[in-house]
């Protein structure tokens, strides 16, 4: 049987942009986080009753990143953090092996290395910061490599595997901070004798942002010109292409998923040697799912997540400090946030894809 064509188009027709240059890609960009910060200063003035500026917005979000030399070192933290496990994610994503946990594998580094504090008391500090280090570094790796066993001999689903596994790491700090402290109710350890950074730059998480900046350089060169970076690469655009190339598929997923996990690990140890000095089941804050956006948004590019670390970070601190000038609750800061990701996110879409509309025909004889 025939199938009758109408020839009627669709209304909206969609094809792949092959011409837009970065200039323009970063302009379109630009122009969606101007227009949500326009939107989010009304949407604050509106909340507010009118009762704050239009340029009053703008103020606070500076001066919530950038009102102190204090905040200034505070801001810098929180990208560090924030980048290191933008940076974890990047060689998984990029083998298309979505790993959603490493706020986990985090949360297990930073478990490792307060371990080793409270179980070798008597090391001296800088071998104390080394073994810390190396335990961190492999109790995230192991963290990472479970799923990815599972992945590459089982086929397993390693969204819903890295996820429940986050929620593994979480209950293993809550069992261990009831163990150390014998209290049932305990959230931390308090505040931890040993393990400290030294200052640089005058403050304790000095190192955290030099060891974060140096993972960033390591991470471009190993995904863009190392060997292994081009076999992530290959595995990630077609698993078939691979093996005819000759790249054994399941060992690149187990070691591309233990560097992903080790520097995750490293995220926990910078967490705990120079951030927190303690542990509970929020140390990382969320940051783990953070880090998602930060990866995807710059195309799993790591100097590109410097750039959108420093958006996110902005944001978060900017939006807080609105909340707390303008007497708002944080239901209110997460409103912008959402609002500016939500135009970040939607503008890829008009940077990847061209629109067309229907024309109307004009009828025979007319």
């Amino acid at each position: 049987m025939k199938v009758k064509h109408t020839g009627k188009e669709p209304l909206i027709r969609l094809s792949k942009r092959t011409d837009i240059s970065i200039f323009q890609a970063i302009a379109v960009r630009a122009a969606a986080i101007l227009i949500a910060l326009l939107l989010c200063s009304l949407i604050v003035m509106a909340i507010t009753g009118g009762n704050t500026g239009f340029f009053q917005v703008y103020a606070d979000m500076f001066k919530g990143s950038f009102g102190s030399s204090r905040r200034i070192m505070m801001f810098l933290r929180d990208i560090s953090a924030l980048l290191c496990l933008g940076l974890a994610l990047a060689p998984a994503f990029r083998m298309k092996f979505w790993n959603i946990g490493a706020e986990g594998q985090a949360i297990i580094g930073a478990l490792a290395a307060v371990t080793v504090i409270k179980k070798m008391p008597f090391l001296p500090p800088a071998a104390m910061l080394a073994v810390m280090l190396c335990a961190s570094v492999i109790a995230g790796a192991v963290w990472g490599i479970i799923p990815a066993i599972f992945k590459a001999k089982y086929n397993t689903n390693e969204t819903l595997f890295t996820l429940m596994m986050n929620y593994v790491a979480m209950q293993l700090v809550r069992c261990c901070v009831i163990l150390w402290e014998r209290q049932p109710g305990s959230n931390d350890v308090g505040i931890l004798p040993a393990g400290n950074f030294p200052k640089l730059f005058g403050v304790d998480y000095g190192i955290n942002i030099l060891v974060v900046a140096v993972l960033t350089v390591v991470a471009y060169i190993y995904l863009k010109y190392s060997k292994q970076g081009y076999e992530i690469a290959v595995v990630g655009e077609s698993v078939n292409t691979a093996k005819y190339t000759g790249i054994n598929v399941k060992k690149v997923i187990i070691r591309t998923m233990a560097i992903s996990g080790a520097i995750c690990g490293i995220a926990g140890f910078l967490l705990i040697a120079g951030t927190h000095h303690t542990i509970n089941t929020g140390i990382v804050g969320g940051e783990g799912f953070t880090a998602i956006i930060v990866a995807w948004l710059a195309k799993l590019n790591p100097f590109y997540m410097l750039l959108t670390s420093f958006l996110v970070v902005f944001l978060n601190r900017g939006t807080a400090q609105i909340a707390s000038a303008c007497g708002l609750n944080s239901y209110a800061s997460n409103i912008i946030i959402g609002v500016v990701l939500f135009f970040i996110i939607g503008c890829e879409f008009f940077i990847q894809y061209k629109l067309f509309l229907r024309h109307p025909r004009k009828k025979e004889g007319v």
